[in-house]
């Protein structure tokens, strides 16, 4: 096989790069992290249905068929895909308006919100758009989570207080329905929560090693049947999670129509996208500490198979977990093959122990919800947001509060909407420095920074950043105040020009020797002087008039102005 089929071959199938220097010391390392893996999925699977508003099985099912996919196809070495809780609460709110949560037209929906979700990802990658991800900024993503943190906490009060109240994925909703209820409040439910709330965080705090979520949620399924022992008549209302079929994720067909792609195009493109930036995001965190280099355009490719392949065996959205990623590297798991270890021992538990989830109690789910959410809010990077600047804390704050008080699709593009007219709005003022020569004439500096005089016959500039569309009024500005009627552009700065800024270089040219001056520029890379001759403004500029260095072009200068002394220079 050519070595051309062989790296092709790869890209399809990269698995079997991995595949081949697979051992059996490095098999087992993967099983026990896998084994690992899946203890920490099972009571985040349930958690994370629970917040999507589906039965607690197709938590479990998401993390089975989608990280085995992703997997094979995905680039990096630790990533395990699944179920989020920040993609769950998407779902919710996409499909919550649309039909009644945890019925089977709901479940067709979300079906249909993965599949579409999936080919837009694909589509991405197809396109390789993988640095399309760079977009969302890491302050919307902050935001975003820390929106989405609050928006669960929220949703999961009605449960750990055990108030029967309608599910909503509206923040101001389910407050004004918890407020105007809280006196009904069930006390066992509260109390079951409290507990395992408590047990929780002392083991967190205490056997950090232990899988705190699980053990938790034992606690308190085991507490609710003592209580059903007493005489406290309350308890028997403590409502249950409900049982979960021992079966293997069943085929799903998701039902698509135009009305419905029309429908749920913006969630699933918002999911989509969200998706894509956990899952690189997660990757790349973990690629800086096993020294990987992950390939973005792969990745993406990974995560639209597992959402495509997934909506077809009962899987709602995936992405990339950091908490299973991360205990996944810790565990000394070696290559992908772990992930697949995960999602086999999960659909042998689900097979062995689904009967026993009828005992799972919902103020214990909640109680472990709330603990999710309280540590998807990044308090360490918002600090450092604050303190960036008020252009990163506004696009946090928009963000944030768009995801509390508008469809949460819809927040992550004002924000990455708000991300990138900040962008345009910094890169429209490129940075304009006068420039002075230096004692003996040999050297430009900047003038402000050292002192030294301007030239009194030409102005010498020089200009950092983009010459664009967006940046040409700004800097057509500036040279209109200059009074001089020679200017010397030092375009070592200048990295992009485009045809509205090499009209704005003629249009100057012929303004100052319309005034018997003349512009000059020098010091221009191949991105400058090649747009300059593509549109046809070279002539106007003047060949003459550009130069390959500083000291040629004030060579030149000097001698077109043999007449002039500056007072103090030395270059006459």
């Amino acid at each position: 096989m050519s070595s051309v089929a062989l790296t092709y071959l790869l890209k399809l199938l990269p698995f079997l790069s991995w595949a081949k220097k697979t051992t059996k010391a490095s098999a087992q390392q993967d099983a026990m992290a896998g084994l690992t893996g899946a203890i920490i999925v099972l009571p985040q699977g349930v958690a994370y249905a629970l917040i999507a508003g589906l039965p607690p099985e197709y938590g479990l099912y998401a993390a089975i068929v989608p990280a085995i996919v992703a997997a094979l196809f995905g680039s990096s070495w630790h990533l395990i895909s699944g179920p989020t809780a920040a993609l769950s609460i998407v779902v919710f709110t996409t499909i919550s308006p649309l039909a009644q949560a945890g019925t089977t037209a709901y479940i067709s929906l979300v079906l249909t919100l993965t599949l579409m979700a999936g080919v837009f990802q694909l589509v991405l990658s197809m396109a390789r758009l993988g640095s399309l991800v760079n977009f969302v900024s890491h302050s919307v993503v902050v935001g975003f989570t820390s929106g989405a943190a609050v928006v669960i906490a929220t949703s999961q009060i009605k449960n750990a207080l055990g108030l029967e109240l309608e599910s909503s994925g509206n923040f101001i909703l389910n407050w004004v329905a918890v407020v105007d209820n809280i006196l009904a409040t069930h006390l066992p439910s509260l109390l079951i929560a409290a507990l395992t709330l408590c047990t929780l965080m002392v083991i967190k705090r205490w056997r950090k090693k232990w899988p705190n979520m699980l053990i938790a949620m034992v606690v308190g399924s085991v507490a609710t049947q003592v209580l059903l022992l007493t005489p406290w008549a309350g308890a028997s209302k403590i409502a249950l999670v409900g049982t979960i079929p021992s079966q293997l994720p069943p085929l799903s067909t998701p039902l698509v129509t135009w009305d419905l792609v029309r429908q749920l195009a913006p969630g699933a493109m918002a999911l989509g996208l969200l998706g894509l930036v956990e899952a690189v995001s997660i990757a790349r965190s973990v690629a800086t500490r096993s020294g990987q280099r992950i390939h973005g355009n792969q990745e993406f490719i990974g995560q639209a198979l597992s959402n495509i392949l997934g909506s077809f065996s009962s899987s709602y959205a995936t992405s990339g977990s950091f908490t299973r990623s991360g205990v996944n590297y810790e565990a000394g798991a070696t290559s992908p093959l772990a992930a697949l270890f995960a999602a086999l021992f999960l659909a042998l538990i689900v097979l062995l122990f689904a009967p026993l989830a009828a005992y799972i109690t919902l103020p214990s789910m909640a109680a472990i919800l709330l603990i999710v959410a309280w540590n998807l809010i990044d308090w360490h990077h918002i600090k450092i947001i604050y303190r960036a600047g008020k252009n990163e804390a506004m696009v946090f704050n928009v963000t944030f509060a768009a995801t509390l008080l508008l469809p949460m699709e819809f927040a992550i593009y004002l924000g990455v909407l708000l991300s990138l007219v900040l962008y345009l709005r910094r890169t429209s003022k490129p940075n304009i420095i006068a420039l002075a020569r230096s004692k003996g004439a040999k050297k430009l500096i900047p003038a402000e920074r050292s002192g030294l005089p301007e030239c009194e016959a030409v102005k010498i500039i020089r200009i950092d950043g983009s010459l664009f569309f967006g940046a040409v009024d700004y800097v057509q500005t500036a040279l209109m105040g200059i009074s001089h009627k020679h200017v010397l552009i030092v375009a070592s700065g200048i990295n992009f020009i485009d045809l509205a800024g090499t009209e704005l270089l003629a249009n100057e040219a012929k303004r100052l020797s319309s005034k018997g001056g003349g512009l000059y520029l020098c010091n221009l890379n191949g991105r400058v002087i090649k747009p300059i001759i593509r549109n046809g403004h070279l002539n106007t500029i003047g060949k003459r008039h550009i130069f390959a260095t500083k000291a040629l072009a004030l060579s030149a200068i000097d001698s077109k102005l043999s007449d002039h002394s500056c007072a103090g220079c030395e270059s006459h």
